[in-house]
């Protein structure tokens, strides 16, 4: 197939190129996010290969519909961007990564908790200008403390792995609950006794209509005064108003994320010699206790590998006209 690659950085092109040498598709690369504007960049070719922050609306799909599109690739687990509704309607397949290296997003997981707690991304600055002091870096021990944890999918399960190796007392609330994680000690709860218990929380479940804004005013009133809360799912799972006043007065004592409601304006780019004119992420920065990381979770070359190797494989499963199992199907995305 010829396939038009939208929101493409030199990581992109680098693995991509790599692994098609196995599947002999025509890759072009656009740095440019999808959307109703550049979606004429896509007229002769097949499919279209898009990741987190494109914009698959009706408006883009009607328009690579004209231009003769009939399949779009995620290169992500994620499909809250796409009207799946437009996507039937014109006749556009839809297929994704469902899973690549968990262990990366859960591990990133673990990184935000420990660097929030132990502050070494401080101790890391003040060392450099010979600064040696102790002062205010005093963190806890996570032997024993209670982490509660929202979706035991593949990465929610590995993140629990990890934590019980801490000897966290790990609990955790999905609507399928995993016998396995069970048998090794998670406790499966409700929501409401997991945000009671929880020191650490964090967010491993997909964003759908019932889990956009499931951390919100009303949840952190539930919570443990001075809670860890650690977002590295999709960033719509928080609102991010509450979370703020959250942390003014203090119920919510750490926030670790590396996904943001409002990222398509800001992730993945340069943006140091700009004026960031969204005023709720400055104020999220402007905290001491809040660390921000732009969607790297997923990065490392593990992930990469399957990712590219899994949406070739889906592109050449389509184009051969078999059953892709990785295809997404038709569910209403009222957010569209």
């Amino acid at each position: 197939m010829k396939i038009a690659f939208f929101s493409t950085k030199s990581y992109d092109r680098y693995f991509f190129e790599r692994y098609n040498a196995s599947f002999n598709h025509t890759l072009c690369f656009y740095e440019a996010q999808l959307n109703p504007d550049t979606a004429p960049l896509a007229e002769g070719f097949d499919a279209v290969c898009v990741f987190v922050n494109d914009q698959l609306t009706r408006a883009t799909l009607s328009i690579l519909s004209r231009k003769g599109v009939r399949l779009v690739a995620l290169r992500c687990a994620g499909f809250n961007n796409i009207d799946l509704a437009a996507a039937r309607e014109t006749g556009i397949r839809v297929v994704r990564v469902p899973a690549y290296s968990p262990h990366a997003i859960a591990e990133h997981a673990v990184a935000l908790a420990l660097t929030l707690n132990r502050k070494t991304h401080k101790a890391y600055n003040r060392v450099r200008e010979n600064n040696f002091s102790l002062e205010k870096l005093i963190g806890f021990d996570l032997w024993q403390k209670t982490v509660g944890v929202i979706g035991t999918g593949q990465i929610g399960a590995a993140f629990c792995a990890i934590m019980l190796g801490f000897g966290c007392r790990v609990i955790a609330y999905d609507s399928f609950p995993s016998p396995k994680l069970a048998d090794r000690g998670v406790e499966y709860t409700s929501l409401d006794t997991l945000f009671q218990r929880s020191d650490i929380l964090s967010l491993h479940c997909p964003l759908t209509p019932d889990t956009r804004h499931l951390i919100n005013k009303e949840s952190f009133s539930r919570m443990k005064k001075g809670v860890m809360l650690i977002n590295t799912s999709r960033g719509a799972v928080i609102d991010t108003k509450d979370a703020i006043d959250a942390l003014k007065t203090g119920q919510l004592g750490y926030l670790g994320m590396d996904v943001y409601e409002q990222e398509e304006n800001l992730f993945f780019r340069d943006l140091s010699e700009s004026i960031i004119e969204d005023d709720i992420i400055a104020r999220l920065m402007s905290f001491p206790n809040v660390l921000v990381t732009a969607h790297q979770g997923f990065f490392t070359n593990e992930a990469f590998e399957q990712i590219a190797t899994i949406t070739l494989q889906n592109i050449s499963t389509v184009e051969k006209g078999a059953d892709c199992g990785n295809e997404v199907p038709y569910q209403p995305n009222p957010s569209l």
